[in-house]
C-alpha cells in the first residue's frame, strides 16, 4: 500500500491486487455476518452490502475527521462488472422466452413500462430540489429495477464521465433500502389481495403457516429449476451432480471473455458516436448473440451452471469492491430527496403490483403471487421477488407459472430493456 499526504490528510492507495483481495476478504466478511443474523438472510442482503458497508462507514467517518483517506484502484471492479453483465447476456436464450410465451412477453412489457415510470418519478423530484436530473435516474430504475450491480455500473459512470458527484454512492444506497423495502411490502401485499379477493388458492382447506428459512427457500429454488439458481446466488455448495469440472469452466469463462472483448469495441464505437454506453452493455450483447446463435445452430453449447458460477463470483467480487471503494461523504447532501424519491417508489410500485399485474395477469392466485414478486425484483432483485413469493406460496400453496414467468424476466431480460431505457433518457438529460 502506497502512502501520501494530501491536502493535509494520510492517504492509503490500495493497488489493484490489494484492492481485490480486501473486496474478496470483506464478502467472506458478509457471508459470516448474515449467518449471525438471520433477517438479512430472510430480506435477500447480499453479502457484498453486508461486508463492505462496514470499510465504507468506517473510511467516511476518517474522511470527515481529516485523519485518513482510502483510495481503492478499480481496474479489477471494471472487469468482475462486465464479466458478470456478460453471463446475463450468456443465459438470454431465446428458447426460455419461447418456452414461456405471451406470459413472459406480457410481464417484459410491465417490466420494462415500470423502469419508464420509476425514471418519470425520480426526475421531478431531482429536478424540483435543483439537482442534475440525471440523479432522478440514480433514485428511478438504475438502483430498483437494475439492484445493486447496475447501481454500482451506472453510478460510476455519471460520477466518471458526467461529473454526478455521489452518484455511486447514492446508488449503492437506493439499491440497499429497495431491497428491505421490497421484501418487507411483497408478502404483505400479496397476503392483502387473496384476503381482499377471496381467491382459491392451492391449499384453500389447509392454511399451514411456515417461517421463511433457508432451508425453505432452498426447497422453493428446487422446483424452480436452473435459471432461478443461477439468478440467486447462495452461500452453500454446489450439490455432488451440479459440480463443473475445470476444463468446463474454462470452456465457458473463454466464451464470457471473448464476449467481453467484442463487446468493449462495439461499447467503443456506440459511445463514439455519442451514445450514452455503460462499459458492459456491448458485452451483454454480444454474449447474448454468442448464447442464442450457439442455442439455433447447435454448433456449440453454453453451460447455464458453469456461465452462473462465473457470474455469483463476478457479481460478488464487483459489488463488494464497489461498495468498500464509496465515498459516503457525497452522498449526505442528497439524502433528503433521495429518500423522497424512495417514498415514492414503494408506493408506485404497489400501484403496478395491484394494477397492473394483479389486475392484468388473471385476478387470480397466480396474479397473486406475481403481484407480490414484482415488488421484490421492482425494488431489488430477483432474490428478493423469490423471498416475497414464498412468503405466499409456503402459506397458500405452490405458484409454478409465477416462480417460471418473474426468475425469467428478472434474471436477463429486464436487464436489457432497462439499461436501454436508462440509457436514452441519460443521452436525452445530459
Amino acid at each position: 500500500m502506497e502512502t501520501v499526504f494530501v491536502n493535509g490528510i494520510l492517504q492509503v492507495k490500495f493497488d489493484i491486487l490489494q484492492a481485490a483481495a480486501l473486496g474478496a476478504i470483506m464478502y467472506y466478511c458478509g457471508v459470516w455476518i448474515r449467518s449471525k443474523i438471520p433477517v438479512l438472510l430472510r430480506l435477500s442482503i447480499p453479502a457484498p452490502a453486508v461486508g463492505g458497508l462496514p470499510i465504507a462507514i468506517i473510511a467516511a467517518i476518517l474522511q470527515a475527521r481529516g485523519i485518513l483517506q482510502l483510495v481503492f484502484d478499480s481496474t479489477l471492479q471494471q472487469v468482475f462488472m462486465t464479466c458478470f453483465f456478460c453471463t446475463v447476456g450468456m443465459n438470454a436464450s431465446y428458447k426460455l422466452v419461447l418456452k414461456g410465451g405471451l406470459m413472459v412477453l406480457a410481464f417484459w412489457g410491465v417490466s420494462t413500462l415500470t423502469a419508464i415510470l420509476q425514471n418519470a418519478v425520480g426526475i421531478p423530484i431531482a429536478l424540483g430540489f435543483g439537482l442534475n436530473p440525471l440523479l432522478g435516474l440514480i433514485g428511478g430504475s438504475i438502483p430498483m429495477l437494475g439492484g445493486l450491480g447496475t447501481a454500482g455500473a451506472f453510478g460510476a459512470l455519471f460520477e466518471d464521465e458526467f461529473g454526478v458527484r455521489g452518484a455511486l454512492s447514492a446508488g449503492i444506497a437506493c439499491a440497499t433500502f429497495g431491497m428491505v423495502a421490497g421484501s418487507l411490502i411483497g408478502g404483505p401485499l400479496g397476503e392483502w389481495i387473496i384476503k381482499t379477493h377471496k381467491i382459491k388458492t392451492p391449499n384453500t382447506l389447509r392454511s399451514v403457516h411456515l417461517t421463511n428459512t433457508e432451508a425453505e427457500q432452498e426447497a422453493v429454488l428446487e422446483k424452480v429449476g436452473d435459471i432461478v439458481k443461477q439468478a440467486v446466488p447462495k452461500d452453500v455448495n454446489l450439490d455432488e451432480e451440479d459440480k463443473v469440472s475445470g476444463p468446463h469452466l474454462m470452456k465457458n469463462l473463454a466464451w464470457v471473455l471473448t464476449a467481453t472483448g467484442f463487446g468493449s469495441a462495439l461499447t467503443y464505437y456506440l459511445r463514439k458516436a455519442g451514445i450514452t454506453f455503460p462499459p458492459y452493455l456491448g458485452a451483454m450483447l454480444v454474449a447474448i448473440i454468442i448464447r442464442n446463435i450457439g442455442d439455433k445452430t447447435g454448433k456449440y453449447a453454453i453451460d447455464s451452471k458453469a456461465i452462473g458460477m462465473i457470474g455469483d463470483i463476478s457479481l460478488a467480487l464487483f459489488i463488494t469492491m464497489a461498495i468498500n471503494a464509496l465515498q459516503l461523504w457525497q452522498f449526505i447532501n442528497l439524502a433528503l430527496p433521495l429518500m423522497v424519491m424512495m417514498l415514492l417508489q414503494v408506493t408506485l410500485i404497489l400501484l403496478i403490483a395491484y394494477l397492473l399485474v394483479f389486475r392484468l395477469f388473471g385476478k387470480n392466485y397466480d396474479s397473486a403471487v406475481m403481484a407480490s414478486g414484482i415488488c421484490g425484483f421492482g425494488l431489488g432483485a430477483t432474490p428478493n421477488a423469490l423471498v416475497c413469493m414464498q412468503a405466499i406460496t409456503s402459506k397458500y400453496g405452490y405458484s409454478e407459472r409465477a416462480f417460471f414467468v418473474i426468475p425469467i424476466v428478472g434474471s436477463f431480460l429486464v436487464d436489457i430493456t432497462n439499461a436501454s431505457v436508462i440509457a436514452i433518457m441519460a443521452d436525452l438529460l445530459r
